[in-house]
């Protein structure tokens, strides 16, 4: 006697209540997958571009919002600050490292930052083709920009003003693709880098002479050496900001709060603040999945109880012809795991079609991936999870058989 065979035979035979539990588990199971591939992925991704960056200066406003369009790219900026607040920055003996950043334009939805070489070696871009750019109105791109735009080295384009592809576009000043970085999976894959005199030079309108003065001053100097920049009458969107030691964190951003007409940001304060408003979210789905599963293990245990209740007759019949009661047990657990072993893996390829789907919104809309579709550690303990609910569910009515007596039934039938 197969009992697996016959397992199988029994759930085709009841196929509504056998597809109403799978559903259930899928369903349960799929959220709680989706929700711990999009944490592990968000929190990667959030981690890997806030390493360190101790501190965000910008305009006054939403400390949230300046760490979002300054970090990640994924915001509007407050407003622009004067360079020269900036630079006094550099003279604390606290401070690292200070990384100026301009924003403002964007080129088929791709952001364009003006920003020093420092940048580009605090995320350890390297490069797959080309140089890094030398001069005002030159630029590197990151690799989805690259693979997007069907930029290639020596292209020229105009930006448009905005942050997305539907502003005015500047169409008397070109940039020039110089160079193109490999894919690092930081923000800078989906970055146009460039001078922030070329953002400055793009919204100049007081004529050739001054865009003249700002080409020959604005070089990179030998060997990659990072010149501070002229400050004179300038404004930048935001800086990155890192401190030699823990000192700066204590003193540094009450100071800039109180004492000038910047705003300090702690990153690691707001994205944790961030991920705490997410969890509330998340935490809430988590909890309608486990009460979804525990559902779907109710209807398990409903159906199984039903079918034994049903096929009392057939379980006597086989036990009067010398099939033993716990081979008739094991042929109901093994319904109940069959059940469980459908629901975990329909509910893993459903939340990989949702993971697909929320990549592609992503994608879109911020120009992030989500695409590491591998099994989870996690994932593994909720197979096993899934496994003891059927059992459980199974277990229960099923015991009626050691209850069962033959005789009486076969009698009454």
């Amino acid at each position: 006697m197969n009992l697996f065979n016959i397992s199988l035979a029994n759930l085709k035979e009841k196929k509504l209540n056998s597809f109403l539990s799978a559903l259930l588990l899928t369903l349960g199971i799929g959220m709680i997958s989706l929700l711990l591939l999009l944490n592990k992925q968000l929190d990667e991704q959030f981690r890997r571009n806030i390493r360190g960056i101790d501190m965000v200066v910008g305009a006054k406003g939403s400390p949230l919002q300046l760490i979002l369009s300054s970090i990640y790219q994924i915001d509007a900026p407050t407003g622009n600050v004067p360079l020269a607040e900036v630079n006094a920055l550099r003279k604390n003996p606290f401070v690292k490292t200070v990384i100026p950043l301009s924003m403002g334009d964007s080129y088929q939805g791709f952001r364009i930052v003006g920003t020093t070489p420092k940048y580009i070696e605090h995320f350890q871009a390297k490069l797959a083709q080309g140089q890094v750019y030398n001069a005002s109105m030159e630029v590197t791109i990151g690799s989805k920009v690259a693979r997007n735009t069907q930029l290639k080295i020596g292209d020229t384009f105009s930006s448009a003003h905005g942050l997305d592809s539907k502003g005015e576009v500047h169409g008397d000043k070109k940039y020039k693709v110089t160079g193109i970085f490999e894919t690092s999976g930081t923000v800078v894959d989906q970055l146009i880098l460039t001078r922030l005199s070329s953002v400055w030079d793009v919204h100049d309108h007081s004529g050739g002479d001054h865009e003249a003065h700002d080409e020959s001053v604005h070089k990179i100097g030998p060997a990659g050496t990072d010149p501070e920049p002229d400050e004179e009458g300038k404004d930048v969107t935001s800086a990155l900001i890192q401190f030699r030691n823990p000192m700066g964190l204590i003193t540094i951003p009450r100071q800039i709060n109180t004492n000038t007409s910047m705003q300090a940001a702690l990153p690691s304060i707001e994205i944790n603040r961030l991920f705490s408003l997410l969890g509330v979210g998340i935490e809430t789905l988590r909890t309608l999945a486990l009460i979804i599963i525990s559902i779907a293990g109710v209807s398990v245990f409903i159906s199984l109880y039903n079918s034994l209740k049903e096929r009392k007759y057939e379980m006597a019949l086989m036990l009067s012809m010398g099939a033993t009661r716990s081979r008739l047990f094991l042929m109901l657990l093994i319904e109940g795991l069959m059940l469980a072993v459908i629901g975990f893996f329909s509910g893993v390829i459903l939340s990989r079609v949702g993971l697909w789907l929320f990549s592609r919104a992503a994608e879109e809309d911020f120009h992030y991936s989500l695409k590491q579709f591998t099994i989870l550690p996690e994932e593994i303990l909720l197979f096993f999870g899934s496994l003891a609910i059927g059992l459980i569910a199974a277990a229960l009515p099923s015991l009626g058989i050691y209850k069962l007596n033959i005789s009486r039934t076969l009698a009454e039938e």
